[in-house]
């Protein structure tokens, strides 16, 4: 088994000192676990937009730019965590889910927190990806 770290040139990079991707090479296959993410701007400054559908669309197109470094898709990921800062968003953000993971929706875990490390967020996702070695 071998664990390697990195921050992908095609998605934004990380707010502070840590990988976005962890990859855990299991022999044939691999372990991709991602860090949170939060909707961000093209230069990786968090995204001013307050609607949780933008949020949650933005999110997901930088954790399909993450798990695409490493040859997976959204339909590689076996499990989601997601923190909303207001459980009221669910249905805005179970839209954009239902719409992602149409087939097989993947493990998932949703709470309600008091607040995330950046005022302007209103949802932080990470995910568990499997993927296979080339």
């Amino acid at each position: 088994m071998r664990t390697s770290f990195d921050n992908p040139a095609n998605a934004p990079g990380p707010f502070a000192n840590y990988s976005q991707v962890a990859r855990i090479d299991l022999g044939s296959g691999a372990l991709l676990v991602l860090s949170g993410q939060i909707a961000v701007t093209d230069d990786g400054r968090p995204l001013p937009d307050r609607d949780m559908r933008v949020q949650a669309e933005n999110v997901f197109a930088t954790i399909t730019a993450l798990l695409d470094a490493h040859g997976a898709t959204l339909a590689d990921v076996v499990n989601i965590r997601s923190y909303l800062t207001d459980m009221d968003d669910l249905p805005a953000y179970g839209a954009v889910r239902r719409r992602l993971f149409p087939v097989d929706p993947p493990t998932s875990t949703t709470v309600q927190v008091s607040r995330l490390f950046r005022p302007e967020a209103l949802l932080e996702v990470d995910v568990i990806a499997t993927v296979r070695n080339p």
